[in-house]
């Protein structure tokens, strides 16, 4: 198998909604951004699927000489293989694949965010570094689309933290600052055991209107000179956004349920947001 068979496999087995937007791509950009999604794959799921937090951290150490390896030797994995010729085509920032690292690190140091500019760090290294590197293999020509690509990866890891307040909980995290816990009258123990309330409610509902202006205030970042070049990006957010219509049109119950779309419609969106951009 070649490393690229390898990153479309992985790709392809997460179901995500990432995958969609890559189908229209020209396959050098495409190979180039599987490439990326699957080594966020592979270091996510460390933190995910360890359950020593000691093999955890010595694993996400390794992936670290590997993504060095991209730009500076001979990576042994598929993906960093595959990333290697991704970063030499399309310029890829090295420092940047050590940031996402760094925040799945942050998920094995702390299971709790006091406050939501201490959440911005790991939305950052999580996703907001993953849009900026995306944006390097989408192409752009204006620097103003960094900020767009920025804010967008922010309002996605938003999504994926409202979608999975229930998952998350049960493995014992929370990624809802504690200081709005406490304005919305809801308690760390409410999450835990999954008890839902009026006050939950409109917990969510927050939640759910801030991660909607992030979408907002990114696409009236992005230059019309680079929107084509985008498109990728615009079908992602597409897909998220109608999750997050879903999640606000269920009652937001993440608690007891992951509300997620069928494929068939995220293809339909995909094609649509394509066509029309």
């Amino acid at each position: 198998m070649t490393p690229d068979q390898y990153c479309q496999d992985k790709a392809a087995q997460s179901g995500s909604s990432f995958y969609y937007s890559f189908l229209f791509l020209p396959p050098d950009k495409r190979r180039a951004i599987t490439a990326l999604y699957a080594f966020c794959r592979e270091v996510d799921d460390v933190v995910d699927e360890c359950t020593d937090e000691n093999v955890a951290r010595a694993t996400l150490a390794w992936w670290r000489i590997e993504a060095a390896a991209v730009h500076e030797g001979k990576p042994q994995h598929p993906v960093t293989r595959a990333l290697a010729q991704a970063s030499k085509q399309f310029s890829l920032p090295a420092e940047q694949l050590q940031e996402i690292i760094d925040g799945m690190e942050m998920d094995l140091q702390q299971r709790r965010y006091d406050d939501f500019k201490t959440l911005q760090l790991y939305c950052y290294r999580a996703a907001s570094v993953v849009g900026l590197l995306a944006a390097e293999i989408f192409g752009y020509r204006d620097r103003r689309t960094l900020k767009y690509a920025h804010d967008l990866g922010l309002a996605f890891q938003l999504t994926n933290i409202i979608r999975d307040v229930g998952e998350d909980a049960r493995r014992g995290r929370i990624y809802l600052p504690l200081d709005e816990l406490q304005r919305f009258g809801v308690t760390p123990e409410d999450i835990l055991r999954g008890r839902e309330s009026e006050n939950f409610q409109k917990l969510m509902r927050f939640q759910i209107e801030r991660a909607q202006r992030y979408y907002r205030q990114a696409f009236e970042q992005l230059p019309a000179a680079d929107r084509k070049a985008q498109r990728a990006g615009l079908v992602m957010a597409a897909i998220y956004r109608a999750t997050l219509d879903e999640i606000a049109a269920s009652g937001c119950h993440v608690l007891k349920e992951r509300i997620s779309l069928t494929p068939l419609r995220k293809l339909w969106l995909a094609v649509k947001t394509w066509v029309s951009n």
